[in-house]
């Protein structure tokens, strides 16, 4: 295959790739190079073994290779003779890349992000390169199919049969993350020996995580805030139900006296805290019952009225915990964490009964360690990926009917069989 993304000369001097990223997922796996600069790039499949080149003229690689993952075994790096930078994408069989372009941000750097769908034959070649998108926002943009062409094809090939992507097969509602970056405004939160303000990393760590998720398909993240503005704690709740979330995510970074004390940390809802909070929901019957899904409540005793908060409730922290202890699971895998289990404690943002709830405690920002990773971008990019894993790793087993993640789920269970 052979395919060429072109952008305007000025814009492509000297680039550096200083992060290299995989996630994957039940149609295929993503690959996302975050470099200094936008750039020109060549990428191209060879067969036997399968791989996937990409090609970068005078770039420099900074950043670490990760593992494989999903479809991608392996990948390898090496300046070419002429001052071109290779990677090389050793895959599991063949696959057709698609290709697109994300603008910088206030987080990241301009990203080449490369999907390989799994199960999706060659195209059509092309004989014209394919411009890059111009640089203008696209940051939620869906990817588009790139025309690629098979360095090995034989010269005469039966012509391809039209496939459609996965996301345009599968219909259903899109599951929604709430994701509530800690403190704001006049509320620095936690400040570290450096001058590192909570208010700030849990922003920052919000928004690469939305990123991620809107980059799923069948899911959709909402930011209880964009921007450096305080929001009230049972306003941030109330901000997660107006969407409609499925799930509620809290960044933080914890504080202590002791600047040797370190580690991530996960907490849900206490049982003390969901007994206080079912009072308070009970003592507003309107709440209430907008709360169980709008079964009204009028002409019900209390008993009653009890029993149905208790079940809903009981359910709601009983998912909580599942989806917590997924994600504390992955953080672990970025260092040591504070608890070796999921915490409990009477946080108010995790007192919506009727939404699965967590806070995560990223990390120690009065460590001097921790403080320094958790201002480096790209530690929170691993931090929002950690998360964003735990997430889907919950929804993909715990998956909600009438969703799109179920039907996808629904498919890779078809084609194992």
């Amino acid at each position: 295959m052979l395919l060429w993304a072109l952008v305007p000369l000025a814009a492509w001097s000297a680039p550096d790739v200083k992060d290299v990223r995989l996630s994957s997922q039940a149609e295929g796996t993503r690959v996302v190079l975050e470099l200094s600069e936008t750039a020109k790039q060549k990428i191209f499949t060879l067969d036997n073994p399968a791989r996937v080149v990409i090609d970068l003229p005078a770039a420099t690689l900074s950043g670490k290779l990760p593992v494989g993952e999903g479809v991608v075994k392996n990948l390898r790096a090496a300046k070419r003779d002429n001052g071109d930078l290779r990677i090389v994408l050793d895959v599991t069989n063949t696959v057709q890349p698609r290709s697109t372009w994300l603008v910088a941000d206030n987080t990241s750097g301009p990203r080449l992000v490369l999907d390989l769908p799994v199960g999706v034959a060659s195209i059509q070649p092309v004989d014209k390169p394919i411009p890059a998108p111009t640089p203008v926002e696209v940051r939620n943009a869906a990817i588009e199919p790139v025309p690629v062409v098979s360095a090995t094809e034989p010269a005469i090939e039966p012509a391809p049969v039209p496939t459609k992507s996965i996301s345009s097969v599968v219909s259903g509602r899109d599951l929604v993350i709430a994701i509530d970056a800690g403190h704001g405004g006049e509320d620095p939160g936690a400040i570290g020996g450096r001058g590192t303000r909570e208010k700030n990393v849990t922003l920052a760590i919000a928004r690469m995580l939305k990123e991620r998720i809107d980059a799923e398909p069948g899911m959709r993240a909402v930011l209880t805030r964009d921007g450096d503005y305080f929001v009230p704690l049972r306003e941030r709740i109330n901000r997660a139900r107006q969407a409609q979330a499925d799930m509620f995510v809290s960044i933080h970074a914890d504080a202590v006296r002791d600047m040797r004390v370190s580690g991530s940390s996960v907490y849900t809802l206490s049982p003390k805290g969901a007994t206080n909070e079912a009072a308070r929901w009970l003592a507003d019957r309107e709440n209430a019952a907008d709360m169980l899904g709008g079964v009204s409540l009028d002409g019900k005793n209390g008993v009653l009225a009890s029993v149905l908060l208790d079940l809903s409730q009981g359910a709601t922290m009983g998912a909580s915990m599942d989806a917590a202890s997924r994600v504390l699971k992955q953080l672990d895998q970025l260092g040591s964490t504070h608890h070796s289990d999921v915490q409990q404690a009477g946080f108010v943002v995790l007192k919506s009964p009727d939404i699965p709830s967590m806070l995560v405690e990223t990390a120690f920002i009065s460590n001097p360690v921790e403080e320094a990773r958790l201002a480096d971008p790209k530690h929170q990019s691993r931090i929002a990926n950690a998360v964003l894993t735990g997430v889907r790793d919950y929804f993909y087993t715990n998956t909600p009917p009438g969703t799109r993640v179920a039907q996808l789920k629904a498919m890779r269970q078809a084609r194992a069989q």
